[in-house]
């Protein structure tokens, strides 16, 4: 195939949610109706069953919660589908971000009992900012649940986004049956399976089908047609230009855990989510199908294979072609690197990839001088921009107890931070050579902890710190002006890996109050020249 041809057969997104809303499930029965898994996996790992595929790590199969993010790539029905699983828990709302640069569609998955949440809300004002097109899956209709038009309502009045029901719901909660595919005009009637592991069976028919009123109550069919009836009388029209602009969402009703409408999901997603478009590269537009090679490193993980003491860097293919063994020029660096190990990934399954064009996401290994937000290519004009960060807010020192095992702990830490999920600071004038560690939220402290003895053989004690505020300073300030600063109470001067200085204030009115009382030194909740959300 031509390039062209393989980039319009790509479909790249991510899976968004609140936590506990099922966009995990949802991810491994995508999988299951994309020929990927033949068995899907359930996050109730917790009762002895395994766990999904895309959580690969340890912690997450015990928690039975994503707290990485994990890139699933699969072929159906003629396209090439690179999916990428985010974490749902607001302390990893970093690592989601970086995932929502690198993705051209979004999947918002919500929880029908409990409507719009909080980290939903968060992830979509992103999704908007960027302008990706949203399409969204009410799950758990097969529990008790907030009535289908509450819910339009909720979208259109929270997000103030468009909704249009492209399937409607058959039941509600324990009566559940199915759903209506308004394109088709047909009813899809579910049988659960066992576990919901297989694709569930269905029988699909006409609203005047005898076989499909059979299976219906009088109740339940009457309401769902005067439903339907009510929705074709209101007369609103399919607007794909208005998908692709952001500006309506594309709603599926069903039920993950039992696979209740997950392939019409699946089938509607692909027949309306866009392919890879052009980047925007300080002002220029580069399209897909410019013909130098460029792509942009979004993510980094260490030990996804426990054999091996690996780091991979996940790479977005953004513009022309990339074969395995070619050269390119890492943009921070000025440096040319060779690409020769190269590898697709479902979970912590890898294969080595040979090609890739734009839209796909790949695994690059052996190259510990890749960061976060790097630009490679063969045209050493293109440099995407900036992957934003987040200003931490937790605290806390890490100690290692044990001496004897010091190499592996300081070996585990400098992979975890090169990760990007967790800073290191430094206190200034301070003689312990205890490591300070900054997070957006405590939980990754937790995770740090995990894998430095999971994977390292390192235990660890955590010290929360007394700070919950850090501000950067203005660059290039001397020692001496440094010392000259008068420091509020509880405050300290630190600085990160970046050498640049920071203040770490014990809350935020302490650092309101330095503000303040020093107009002249102005305080950044970023290093100067970083780009935030």
């Amino acid at each position: 195939m031509d390039i062209t041809t393989e980039i319009q057969r790509r479909r790249t997104f991510a899976i968004i949610s609140h936590p506990d809303a099922g966009k995990t499930t949802l991810t491994e029965k995508l999988l299951l109706y994309g020929g990927a898994v033949q068995l899907a996996g359930s996050v109730t790992a917790r009762k002895n069953q395994r766990a999904t595929t895309s959580d690969w790590m340890e912690l997450e199969k015990k928690r039975g919660i994503s707290i990485s993010s994990t890139v699933l790539q699969f072929d159906y029905d003629g396209h090439r589908i690179n999916l990428l699983d985010t974490p749902g828990h607001k302390d990893f709302s970093e690592d989601t971000y970086r995932v929502l640069t690198a993705v051209d569609s979004v999947v918002m998955v919500i929880d029908s009992a409990k409507g719009i949440e909080p980290q939903t809300r968060k992830l979509f004002e992103v999704c908007r900012q960027r302008g990706v097109p949203i399409f969204t899956f009410m799950n758990k209709c097969d529990r008790p649940m907030k009535e289908p038009l509450e819910l339009l309502d909720e979208l259109e009045r929270v997000l103030g986004i468009g909704a249009f029901p492209v399937n409607w719901p058959i039941g509600r909660g324990f009566d559940f049956k199915g759903v209506y595919d308004r394109r088709a005009k047909q009813f899809h009637l579910f049988e659960r399976t066992v576990g919901g592991k297989f694709r569930a069976p269905v029988e699909v028919g006409g609203v005047d089908d005898p076989d499909i009123r059979a299976r219906m109550d009088d109740e339940t069919y009457l309401k769902t047609v005067e439903e339907l009836e009510m929705l074709e009388l209101a007369g609103e029209e399919f607007d794909e230009a208005a998908v692709l602009a952001g500006q309506t969402t594309p709603v599926f009703f069903g039920s993950g855990v039992n696979n209740f409408g997950v392939q019409l999901l699946l089938d509607g997603f692909l027949r309306h989510a866009p392919p890879p478009k052009a980047r925007v590269m300080a002002g220029t537009v580069i399209a897909p199908e410019h013909p130098a090679f460029s792509g942009f490193i979004f993510k980094i993980q260490a030990n996804m294979d426990p054999r091996h003491r690996d780091r991979i860097a996940f790479l977005r293919v953004c513009s022309g072609k990339f074969e395995r063994d070619m050269t390119v020029s890492h943009s921070r660096t000025g440096k040319k690197v060779r690409l020769s190990s190269s590898h697709k990934l479902l979970g912590n399954e890898r294969e080595t990839v040979d090609e890739a064009y734009p839209g796909d996401v790949i695994g690059l290994v052996g190259h510990d001088g890749f960061g976060i937000g790097d630009t490679l290519t063969t045209d050493p004009g293109i440099l995407y921009r900036e992957i934003p960060r987040f200003t931490p807010e937790a605290f806390a020192f890490l100690h290692n107890p044990n001496t004897a095992k010091f190499k592996q702990f300081r070996q585990g830490l400098d992979q975890l931070l090169q990760e990007g999920v967790i800073q290191a600071l430094n206190i200034r004038h301070s003689g312990a050579k205890v490591p300070l560690l900054a997070a957006v939220g405590p939980l990754q402290f937790e995770v740090v902890q995990f894998r430095l003895e999971s994977e390292y053989g390192a235990v660890s004690r955590l010290e929360p710190g007394p700070w919950s505020v850090v501000r950067w300073l203005p660059p290039g300030l001397t020692e001496d002006q440094l010392d000259a600063i008068a420091l509020p109470t509880g405050a300290k001067l630190a600085y990160d890996l970046g050498n640049n200085a920071v203040i770490l204030f014990p809350n935020e009115w302490s650092a309101n109050y330095f503000a303040q009382s020093n107009a002249s030194t102005p305080l950044s909740s970023l290093p100067l020249g970083t780009s935030g959300l």
